[in-house]
């Protein structure tokens, strides 16, 4: 498992990003909107099927005696544009089609796809998933039911389709041209701009059927600068699920003034000398540490396969009852936001720990058969053509009531963590490590010395525990995370307060 920045510029190795707050832009947008009936009816005329056809392709699906059946049609536009040695000169698209048959039978799962929806491949597939989780069940008639209404999390304004290449371009020039103006130390700025538009149609033989339109967007830059034949670099970015609205000079403002402060303090930095010290974890980018030391060990599946470290702490206390680690798929525009999960699960908000105590695990209807409850929303797929599984959505933990210049008052020697890429984490014994780009000595309670390219190591349930205060200034990373699992990878965002964990051991100079 790992959280990497890094999916979206290939070169690697230069992704980071700072905890920031919500962007004004999205301060003012209203409550979800919300989707019904007819959005379906254009869906189904959006992939060529009829009810018909689809309680034909669940019948087949079912005919070895199968459990349960479920259909996921896709249809992705995907385009990405460059700019490098002051203009934009990469442009790519792509195009994704096609539909996932999903078939369960106790423990049995029998999947296939297609990338031709007509209603012989569609049957086709549909058999070949039976074949493999065959059963004894004998189905009723499937109907497919009346839908509610079903809340929007990321209403889009101005759609990706009608924006043009040309009209996209001169955002990066100007992001280009902003960073450059900022720092007469700029040498060479790299910049990306992405959109996804996804059309999913759900359906199920428990006669569910739904229809998400899903945005995104994701800007991202890096910075060089030379001083003195010193080169230090810096990255920054955004990711939300919105349309076209979300490009204006706000947003090139805010991440050509991040990218270049984050550079420069590159040049006074240093790195520390390594060992078992106290670490406090920066107020955003700092979810890493939820995401990487315990938020996959919270996925269902490995605690229903007993992998996990925290397979036998439901409802058990596990840390400070001042902790609160939530996994959320309704903030609005949020990267990690689902209206319906990958398996037709309506999006929601799950409390991971509650005041200390594990409350639940993130759950996929697989293992919420398991266990007897509701499935938590945490079934996702990278596309229709993989089986979805539990993974995270927005994973933060909720503000706690000091502050971050009390926290770091308190410690002797240790450091300040606030800028961090990726990380990796072992599930069965819980050690984690992340790479932190930089951050700053902590001195007899004071901030010193800024330093650079470090990695923390711990184990999950014991930094959980090693935490000792959270501060009252959460804030969510809007950038560009992306988690990786089973080979799949999905857009996610990690968020939480300033805490102070108590010893981790961080990996510096001898």
């Amino acid at each position: 498992m790992d959280l990497d920045r890094r999916k979206f510029f290939k070169s690697g190795g230069l992704m980071a990003m700072n905890a920031i707050k919500t962007p004004g832009f999205l301060k003012d947008k209203p409550n979800p909107e919300v989707n019904g009936s007819e959005d379906i009816t254009k869906a189904m005329e959006h992939f060529g099927v009829t009810q018909k056809d689809l309680h034909k392709v669940l019948s087949a699906a079912l005919e070895k005696g199968g459990d349960y059946a479920d259909l996921f049609f896709e249809h992705s536009f995907r385009n990405n544009i460059s700019l490098q040695d002051g203009a934009v000169n990469r442009a790519s698209s792509n195009i994704d089609f096609g539909m996932g048959v999903r078939v369960l039978s106790g423990d049995q799962t029998g999947y296939a796809y297609i990338e031709n929806i007509t209603l012989e491949e569609m049957l086709s597939a549909a058999r070949t998933a039976a074949r493999i989780a065959t059963g004894t069940n004998s189905h009723k008639e499937i109907k497919m039911l009346e839908q509610p209404f079903i809340f929007n999390y990321y209403d889009v304004d101005k759609s990706w389709e009608e924006f043009a290449v040309n009209q996209k371009a001169p955002f990066l020039q100007k992001l280009n041209d902003r960073i450059f103006a900022l720092d007469s130390r700029v040498h060479k700025v790299m910049a990306s701009l992405g959109d996804t538009t996804s059309h999913i149609l759900f359906c199920n033989s428990e006669g569910q059927i739904y229809y998400d339109y899903r945005p995104m967007v994701t800007l991202s830059a890096i910075c060089i600068m030379e001083d003195n034949g010193q080169i230090e670099n810096a990255f920054a970015s955004r990711a939300f699920r919105m349309g076209a609205e979300f490009l204006n000079d706000e947003i090139i403002e805010e991440l050509a003034n991040e990218v270049v402060v984050r550079t420069a303090v590159l040049f006074d930095a240093i790195k520390p000398k390594g060992g078992e010290m106290p670490v406090v974890m920066g107020a955003g980018g700092s979810g890493i540490l939820l995401h990487e030391a315990i938020g996959h060990a919270f996925e269902a599946d490995f605690n229903r396969k007993n992998t996990s470290i925290f397979s036998d702490q439901l409802n058990k206390k596990i840390c400070n009852e001042k902790i609160n680690v939530v996994d959320d798929g309704t903030i609005l525009f949020n990267r990690g936001a689902v209206n319906i999960d990958d398996e037709g699960i309506l999006g929601q908000k799950t409390y991971i720990v509650k005041e200390g105590v594990l409350n639940s695990y993130l759950h996929d209807r697989i293992s919420a058969k398991h266990y007897g409850i509701p499935s938590t929303g945490n079934g996702r797929r990278e596309s229709f053509r993989m089986m979805p599984v539990p993974r995270m959505r927005a994973t933060y933990m909720e503000a706690g009531d000091v502050s971050e210049e009390d926290m770091i008052s308190t410690v002797k020697q240790g450091i300040y963590a606030s800028n961090f890429t990726n990380g990796q984490v072992q599930i069965g014994a819980g050690d984690f490590t992340f790479f932190v780009k930089s951050g700053y000595l902590i001195e007899n309670g004071k901030l010193t010395q800024p330093i650079k390219d470090i990695n923390i190591i711990g184990n999950g349930p014991r930094a959980l525990a090693d935490i000792t205060m959270v501060g009252n200034n959460y804030k969510m990373d809007n950038g560009t995370w992306t988690c990786g699992k089973d080979g799949q990878s999905c857009p996610v965002t990690c968020g939480m307060p300033s805490a102070l964990v108590s010893k981790l051991t961080v990996g510096g100079e001898n």
